[in-house]
């Protein structure tokens, strides 16, 4: 099937209309960080470096660490970037770009996602790394996709949407497992997480400014919230949608944060970047040996 040019935007010289990738400069290790930043501090790393673009929010820099490629790439804020990035990575991995059409061999990324995030208990210290072995869409993004509970923990949902008394008018909640092809590859570094991503900062994540919220008692009702031997962990914006996308399309992926706020103690560490960069270090050093 030949997917139409207003369905899959290709740009003039052959690349993804956000991203600005052509598909030979994808490698299959695969860094997204949310600040653009940060994709010049993983380059850092790199021994050389064969290709770059920016484009809004979107920077990239594939290169060489160990011999082993790998991409860097940022997507912003927001789960909404995540439909944009991960659904043009997959045309990138997977559609020939010249004939619109689905190749015939499918190729599977190991993507992994490094952010920083607020940690819901007193147990978990301010730049702690914390591995989300569940994500859970506060966002709604994959309720847009087909099939979506084929790829969720429905029996959890359900059970979550019970305790937290879950109002009818917001998105409903979607949990979902990280591949654990790149779990096995940060666990003995990092804190098992199940992590919320919320479609904005302030309410969604259960901060009070001005204006009140719709489930006052929210920050409570998650940290009781239990499942097999899982807690929520800690909060971040664009874990859950990237999760589903490589679940629903093949890809290994997860997401990995530097707790640099606890919502619980009310503390915060605004030098958070020494942490991140060690974190960055640690998963370009493990996606090199893959």
């Amino acid at each position: 099937m030949r997917i139409p040019e207003s369905e899959l935007i290709i740009n003039g010289d052959g690349s993804a209309f956000h991203i600005h990738m052509r598909p030979e400069e994808l490698a299959d290790n695969v860094i997204l960080v949310g600040d653009p930043e940060r994709v010049h501090i993983i380059a850092e790393h790199f021994d050389e470096t064969e290709s770059s673009h920016a484009s809004r929010e979107f920077v990239s820099v594939t290169g060489y660490r160990n011999g082993k490629r790998i991409t860097a790439l940022s997507h912003g804020i927001g789960p909404d970037n995540i439909d944009i990035v991960m659904t043009e990575l997959d045309a990138l991995a997977n559609v020939d770009f010249k004939t619109r059409e689905i190749k015939p061999e499918h190729r599977s990324l190991n993507i992994i996602r490094i952010g920083t995030s607020g940690a819901l208990h007193a147990d978990i210290p301010l730049g702690s790394f914390i591995l989300s072995h569940v994500s859970i869409g506060f966002d709604g993004v994959m309720n847009w996709y087909a099939n979506r509970s084929k790829i969720a923990m429905t029996d959890v949902e359900k059970a979550f949407k019970k305790h937290m008394h879950w109002p009818a008018k917001l998105p409903s909640p979607y949990f979902v497992k990280s591949s654990q092809k790149m779990i096995d590859l940060l666990s003995d570094c990092t804190i098992k997480g199940a992590t919320i991503s919320a479609p904005g900062f302030y309410g969604p994540q259960g901060r009070v400014v001005r204006l009140p919220l719709a489930m006052p008692n929210m920050l409570e009702d998650i940290e009781s919230f239990r499942f097999g031997d899982y807690r929520i962990t800690n909060f971040e914006m664009e874990g859950a949608p990237l999760a589903g996308f490589a679940a629903h399309l093949g890809h290994n992926a997860t997401t990995v944060c530097c707790a640099i706020a606890n919502r619980y103690l009310q503390s915060s560490n605004p030098d958070y970047k020494p942490q991140v960069r060690q974190l960055i270090e640690i998963v370009v050093d493990r996606l090199s040996r893959l």
